[in-house]
């Protein structure tokens, strides 16, 4: 995985350590732990526990992204929100739906 620089991006002079423990202890280690669990499988659990809570904005996005990238099909996430729609809540869902067409691009369709 990429070295994330986003916390010291945004946040390295506001809020020093919060954006050290978002990089290099977040990103850099627990993500890095791949013998443990997979990246994509990570970006699954991210992904479900952000919608979850009602993270719906970009960082449901980011991660969304980060699972495309990991190998999420655009199937296995519409699968993946659906199920969680049931336990997370329904209007989530449909805001995570909205994030992941954009993500993955909607299919278009071809009239003849």
């Amino acid at each position: 995985m990429a070295k994330v620089t986003a916390g010291h991006d945004e946040l390295g002079a506001f809020a020093p350590k919060f954006a050290e423990l978002n990089d290099d202890v977040l990103f850099g280690e627990v993500w890095s732990r791949e013998d443990k669990l997979s990246a994509r499988d990570r970006s699954v659990v991210t992904v479900t526990a952000l919608m979850a809570s009602g993270v719906l904005d970009s960082s449901l996005k980011f991660h969304i992204l980060n699972a495309k990238n990991h190998g999420v099909t655009a199937e296995e996430m519409a699968e993946i929100l659906t199920h969680a729609a049931f336990y997370a809540g329904w209007p989530k869902a449909w805001a995570a739906f909205r994030m992941a067409k954009e993500v993955y691009g909607e299919a278009q369709k071809v009239e003849t």
